[in-house]
């Protein structure tokens, strides 16, 4: 898994995109810091920016240089759920713009999946992830059903779980800063 690590890791730094395998559904992702790169993955999903991605990131420290403010059901949530859960949290900073949705909020999930982990601690920001997909089209389940033109479209495919099959797309919970709690997706 290493060495994955580290191919993933060279081309994100050289501003490309990756086919990867997350805690739920194989992504496409890049530096949550490169609007170039964010630009790719929308090109190559035929998505229109305005349908923001969500960011992954690896603990704590990450969460707080991306966000000033998390209210304390944020943490609740975090350390109750039982399956994997994406926060939408409000007034992002530190990313790229195109990341963020008009109405100032941003997708995050805190993900323990080893690769993305330690990606993420070689990388020191958050990572992109959206399903490996065109929008639009149904979320693959597993690595043999992602379309041949998301595969060809990336820079770099991770050698790594193609055998197995994905876990369900994470929960989806919208927080506001006046702790109201909405639930997007279950």
């Amino acid at each position: 898994m290493n060495e994955e690590v580290h191919k993933a890791f060279e081309i994100i730094q050289q501003g490309g995109i990756i086919l990867y395998p997350t805690d739920t559904v194989w992504g496409i992702g890049c530096d949550a810091t490169n609007p170039e790169a964010v630009a790719k993955i929308y090109k190559l999903k035929q998505r229109a920016e305005t349908q923001s991605m969500i960011c992954l990131m690896n603990g704590e420290k990450m969460l707080y240089n991306v966000f000033k403010d998390i209210p304390e059901v944020a943490w609740q949530i975090m350390d109750l759920s039982e399956k994997p859960t994406t926060l939408i949290l409000d007034n992002p900073r530190n990313v790229a713009a195109n990341l963020i949705a008009t109405d100032n909020t941003l997708g995050i999930r805190i993900v323990k999946e080893p690769f993305c982990f330690k990606l993420m601690e070689r990388m020191k920001k958050p990572l992109v992830s959206t399903s490996a997909n065109i929008s639009g089209q149904p979320t693959p389940i597993a690595f043999k059903d992602i379309s041949p033109e998301i595969i060809k479209g990336v820079d770099y495919v991770v050698n790594l779980h193609h055998d197995k099959i994905a876990g369900k797309p994470s929960t989806i919970i919208k927080l506001t800063s006046d702790s109201q709690v909405k639930v997007i997706r279950k």
